[in-house]
């Protein structure tokens, strides 16, 4: 199940953002979007957990936390295709 998590600190690592997904359960991947031009962090990104179960927990437990000062927005990503 792919999540997107939004109103990250722009200093955030992906290393920071599994942190608080993995204690829900298996993550496959942490993706963090950048600028395709500076390289800078656009504050949003995308989670992947295997197990909707687990996945759900995480969105339902971590949306609205904050995360080094932000309150962080955690849903089930929309499909690119629409």
């Amino acid at each position: 199940m792919n999540i997107y998590v939004g109103n990250l600190p722009f200093m955030i690592t992906e290393d920071k953002l599994m942190d608080h997904f993995v204690a829900f359960g298996e993550v496959s991947s942490v993706k963090l979007i950048t600028d395709k031009i500076t390289g800078e962090a656009r504050g949003f990104g995308f989670v992947e957990m295997p197990i909707q179960s687990e996945a759900e927990a995480a969105i339902k437990a971590l949306n609205g936390t904050a995360i080094e000062g932000r309150a962080m927005q955690v849903t089930i990503a929309r499909d690119r295709r629409r």
